[in-house]
C-alpha cells in the first residue's frame, strides 16, 4: 500500500469515529518506539516469583504453575471465540486443534515437575504452601464451564443427590471437584475449598448461567450434519483433557507423595489418589459423542 493510501485510510478511520486524524498523527510523531521488553512486560513477568523458603527448586515450582495458568488462558481465549461467535466449521475445527495442542503442552510439561525438582527439597518446602492447592485454579474451572453444561461435570453419586429440576446453584453443590474438599457424610469442608468458593463460586455460577445453550458442547449439537473431522477432533480433545492429562497429573503426584509407599497428604488436604483419577471424576465435555458402554466404563483402563 502506498503512503498516500495509508494516510487516506487513517483519515477515513478517525473521521468515521468523529475524531480529528491530525491529532492522532501528531501523537504518533511524538510516541517512543516500542521495545520487546516493554511490550511483553518482561521485567514485571520475571518479578512475579515469590518463594516462601530458601530452597532453590521452589522457584521452579512457582514458574511451572504460572506457565500453566498462561496456557489455560490461551485455551480460554479460543473458547471465548468459539462460544460467543457463530464460526464456520473449518474455523471451529482449527480452534479445537489449537486447544488440543495447548493441552498437549500441559501434559508434556509435567516432566518439569516430575523430573525437574529435588524430591527431598520439594517435600520440605511444600509444607509451607498449605492450604493452597492447584485444585484452586479458577481458570481450570472457567475452561470447563465454557466447554460443557455443568450437568456433565457431576459424577454418578453427585447426580443421585440432585433434587428434581435443579437450579444452577444445586448443580454446583454436586460438581465433581467439590469432592476434593467436601466430606459428604459430615458436611465439613476443607479450608482449601472454603477459600476457593468464597473467592470464585459466584463467578462460576454467573458464567454457567451466561453460557447456557452456548457451551462448546451445545454449539456442536446445533450443527446440522457435523463433519467426521469435527467429531473426531472433539472426541480427541475430550479424552486428552479429561482422561490422559489427569492420569499424568496423578502419576506426577504419586512420584512425590507416594514414593516408596509413604502416602503423604496433599497440601489442600484432598484424597488425591481418588480425586485425581478420571474414573472417579467422570468428567466428560461431550457425552453425546460417546457410546453408553464407553461412558459406563469411562477411564477404567487408563
Amino acid at each position: 500500500m502506498k503512503k498516500e493510501d495509508i494516510l487516506a485510510k487513517i483519515d477515513e478511520k478517525y473521521e468515521n469515529l468523529g475524531e480529528n486524524p491530525e491529532t492522532y498523527l501528531a501523537g504518533l510523531l511524538q510516541a517512543k518506539p516500542i521495545n520487546y521488553w516493554d511490550y511483553i512486560q518482561v521485567d514485571t513477568l520475571l518479578s512475579l516469583q515469590k518463594p516462601r523458603t530458601d530452597f532453590e527448586d521452589e522457584e521452579i515450582f512457582i514458574m511451572y504453575h504460572q506457565v500453566t495458568e498462561l496456557v489455560l488462558k490461551l485455551m480460554i481465549h479460543e473458547l471465548k471465540q468459539i462460544t460467543l461467535k457463530n464460526l464456520e466449521e473449518p474455523v471451529l475445527i482449527d480452534k479445537i486443534k489449537r486447544i488440543t495442542r495447548y493441552t498437549n503442552m500441559l501434559m508434556t510439561s509435567f516432566d518439569v515437575m516430575r523430573d525437574g525438582m529435588d524430591y527431598a527439597d520439594y517435600n520440605t518446602f511444600r509444607a509451607t504452601l498449605a492450604p493452597a492447592s492447584g485444585f484452586q485454579s479458577a481458570q481450570f474451572r472457567f475452561l470447563e464451564i465454557y466447554c460443557t453444561p455443568i450437568e456433565n461435570l457431576i459424577n454418578i453419586k453427585g447426580k443421585e443427590r440432585l433434587p428434581q429440576n435443579p437450579t444452577t446453584e444445586d448443580l454446583f453443590d454436586q460438581v465433581y471437584w467439590k469432592d476434593a474438599g467436601h466430606n459428604r457424610k459430615t458436611g465439613k469442608k476443607s479450608l482449601t475449598l472454603q477459600a476457593f468458593e468464597e473467592k470464585y463460586l459466584d463467578d462460576f455460577i454467573a458464567l454457567a448461567k451466561k453460557m447456557k445453550g452456548n457451551t462448546l458442547a451445545e454449539k456442536y449439537l446445533q450443527i446440522e450434519n457435523p463433519s467426521e473431522e469435527l467429531t473426531k477432533a472433539l472426541r480427541g480433545l475430550d479424552y486428552l483433557f479429561n482422561v490422559e492429562w489427569p492420569i499424568i497429573h496423578l502419576n506426577t503426584a504419586q512420584h512425590y507423595l507416594n514414593k516408596k509407599g509413604e502416602s503423604k497428604a496433599a497440601t489442600g488436604g484432598s484424597e488425591w489418589q481418588k480425586y485425581l483419577h478420571p474414573k472417579y471424576q467422570q468428567r466428560k465435555f461431550f457425552p453425546a459423542l460417546w457410546t453408553e458402554d464407553e461412558i459406563l466404563h469411562w477411564a477404567e483402563n487408563a
